[in-house]
């Protein structure tokens, strides 16, 4: 579990309730024509720029800024110097007694003990990447929209509400309406982007970023031990992978 995107989301509603609470009475807040057209807009929108399928696949996409842990470059390392260890002991067979958690180190390794050319096994861990890549992306891209939309209903609103209030202001009791309109759309648009949606579209490119890096080095690592790579030049060859000071860090390990 991610806890500072939690944290942020939580501190940030806070922030803005809290505001709310202390400036006066919450219930102006609430209009629910604003609601239905910045959400209801949004979501119209959506549709038609995404299929229906892209659209709920972003649900479990969206996830991975909440519940997915990065798996720690160091311990991928030390992993694939024991798996080569290992290997090069006692023949590739022996990978098949050990347990992994990631289904994708669990295919590479698989490829291993079949005897697998590493043309192959490269050919289809990229592809396999690639493939993930492509549905983070995916997902990003519809935040984006959601993020690019909201706002825009938001002000679409917020005309609608100045018209209303214009043509009614020989009716004083129905400028209020109107101008609670105008002006809660625009809020109400600024916070589904700038609170939710935007916020989670970059802890994805985040996400997206860390596990191309460690998948890549899982490749790599893969095909150290399918080749019987020596475990101390597999191990110097997975450190490229790291940043300069974690680099640092590890060689004085």
């Amino acid at each position: 579990m991610d806890i500072s995107t939690i944290v942020g989301l939580i501190v940030a509603i806070f922030m803005v309730v809290l505001t709310i609470f202390l400036g006066g009475t919450p219930l102006i807040f609430i209009n629910v024509p604003s609601v239905v057209l910045v959400v209801g807009g949004t979501f119209a929108v959506l549709f038609i720029k995404f299929s229906a399928k892209m659209i709920f696949a972003t649900v479990n996409i969206v996830k991975n800024a909440f519940f997915t842990k990065p798996m720690n470059p160091q311990a991928i390392i030390e992993e694939f110097v024991s798996l080569s260890k290992i290997a090069r002991k006692e023949g590739l067979l022996a990978l098949e007694r050990k347990q992994f958690n990631d289904p994708f180190m669990k295919k590479g390794i698989q490829f291993c003990i079949d005897g697998s050319e590493g043309d192959f096994i490269r050919r289809i861990l990229s592809t396999d990447l690639a493939n993930i890549q492509d549905r983070h992306t995916q997902g990003q891209r519809i935040l984006k929209a959601v993020g690019e939309s909201a706002p825009a209903f938001g002000m679409i609103g917020t005309l609608i509400g100045l018209v209303q209030m214009l043509v009614s202001m020989d009716d004083p009791s129905q400028i209020g309406p109107g101008m609670a309109v105008a002006i809660l759309t625009t809020l109400y648009g600024a916070l589904i982007a700038n609170v939710v949606a935007l916020p989670i579209n970059d802890k994805l490119s985040l996400r997206n970023q860390e596990e191309t890096l460690t998948k890549s080095m899982i490749i790599e690592g893969i095909l150290g031990v399918a080749r019987g790579e020596n475990p101390r030049m597999l191990e110097e060859i997975l450190k490229t992978f790291l940043p300069g000071k974690k680099r640092a860090l590890s060689q004085q390990k």
